[in-house]
This record gives C-alpha cells, sequence and structure tokens, in this order.
C-alpha cells in the first residue's frame, strides 16, 4: 500500500499531511479537533517533571498546575496562564497554568528512538511566558522539541539533555510572537534532529542511544525571573497549539 493510501485510512484524507523528513508512518496523534481526553490520553494535574508533582518552586519556574487551565475550540487546544494568589516554597507568587503529558494516562504513550514528533504552535504574547514540547520519564530522558521566550522573540531553544546537545534557532520571519510556526524533532540514536517549516535547522551528533524512551509533555510555563524576566503584570498569558503528531 502507499504511504499516501495509508495515511487516507488513518485520518480519512485530510488531516495528517507527510512528515517533514523522509520515512515513517504516523503512529499517533492529537489533534485537538474535541474535547481533552482527561485521564485517557493526557494528565493535566501531574507531572514527575515537578518537584511537588502539580507545582515547581525548580527550574525557575512559577508553575502551578491547573487543568481548567487547557481548552480547546475550533480545532485548536489553547492553554492560558494567570495569577494563582498563593506562594510556592520559593517565596514566590505561583501561576495556575496548563500541562499535558502523558504520563500517568492510561494509554501511556510515550515516543522512543527513531521516532519523528512534529507540532504547529503560535508562539505567546507576553513577558514570562515559556512554552515548550519536550520529554520526559525517570526523572531524566528530556530532550526539547522546543523552548520559547518572548524577551528573545526570534529564537527558539533547542536542546537535547540526555547527551547534552544545544542550538539556538533564529528567523525574525518565521518564529516572532503571535506566529504560526511548525516545529519537528527525530530522536536519533546517533543525532537528534530540528525541523522548522518542514526544513532540517540542526542535527546535534550525539542522539539518544538505541534503547531511549519518554512520555511527552506540552505545557505553558512562568519564568521566574532568574535567565529570563518574569511577568510584568497580571494579565493572562496565551499559548495556541493546532496538533501534535508523531510518525515511526
Amino acid at each position: 500500500m502507499k504511504f499516501s493510501a495509508l495515511l487516507d485510512l488513518i485520518t480519512g484524507g485530510d488531516k495528517f499531511p507527510a512528515p517533514p523528513a523522509p520515512g515513517g508512518s504516523p503512529v499517533w496523534a492529537e489533534e485537538f479537533d474535541g474535547p481533552i481526553a482527561w485521564g485517557t490520553r493526557w494528565v493535566g494535574d501531574r507531572t514527575s517533571a515537578f518537584r511537588y508533582c502539580d507545582h515547581n518552586p525548580d527550574d525557575n519556574k512559577l508553575d502551578r498546575l491547573d487543568p481548567a487551565c487547557v481548552s480547546v475550540s475550533g480545532g485548536m487546544a489553547t492553554f492560558v496562564a494567570v495569577p494563582d494568589g498563593r506562594p510556592l516554597e520559593n517565596g514566590r507568587e505561583a501561576w495556575r497554568t496548563g500541562l499535558l503529558t502523558t504520563e500517568y494516562s492510561a494509554e501511556g504513550f510515550q515516543v522512543r528512538t527513531g521516532d519523528l514528533v512534529e507540532i504547529r504552535v503560535r508562539l505567546p504574547f507576553g513577558t514570562g511566558a515559556w512554552p515548550a514540547l519536550w520529554t520526559w520519564k525517570d526523572g531524566a530522558n528530556e530532550v526539547d522539541t522546543f523552548e520559547y521566550h518572548p524577551d528573545n522573540p526570534h529564537v527558539l531553544e533547542l536542546s537535547n539533555h540526555v547527551r547534552g546537545a544545544a542550538s539556538y534557532f533564529t528567523d525574525i520571519d518565521a518564529v516572532a510572537p503571535g506566529r504560526w510556526v511548525t516545529i519537528g524533532t527525530r530522536y536519533g540514536a546517533r543525532c537528534v534532529e530540528w525541523y522548522v517549516g518542514g526544513a532540517c535547522v540542526f542535527s546535534d551528533g550525539v542522539g539518544v542511544g538505541p534503547d531511549w524512551s519518554a512520555y511527552l509533555i506540552l505545557n505553558l510555563s512562568l519564568s521566574a525571573g532568574e535567565y529570563h524576566p518574569a511577568p510584568r503584570s497580571p494579565q493572562p498569558i496565551t499559548f495556541d497549539v493546532d496538533y501534535l503528531r508523531v510518525y515511526r
């Protein structure tokens, strides 16, 4: 069967285009065309990446997780962050914000070596915003498909924390607050590759090894001010996601 025909069978023929790099078939996708499947596909009230599971005074974050801060409308997920009114253990005021992870879900989906993940997002305005798509398992296994900070408005941060590689992708046209951008990562055993708009923009030359696997985390964090400015007003901060897809 041709790859295009397989895509039609899986998706109905119109929502799952070919991956931005050679090879692979669609194995998992979140199109945000219906309510969040809490508990089944996603968990939003905890992550083992946070010391207290539902909030995190570490890592320069102000996050306190609230599933109500993720909503779906018009085929798009919107993450919103608002002041929480309660202090974290570090004395800073928390912000209630949204996170989606496959960890702890009934489905328990994990990406693994060789997979390609692709996401389409609208980058946020708002000082302190810190959206990201990343992976986590057993206190490690972190690969960041992207991190973004509006104080560096034209920069995406791309990182492989498994084997210590990172780069910055800068594009004044493609990367900016309010701009839609498609970003992908192929988790290669010997080389992790990052794609922006379908073009490879960074190959790290170190990879994740042959037996790597991890859960997905998609979230809107808030910076606490150490490396990037903290929020400067109580106005809500939003971050939009069109889809998240995995090819194998």
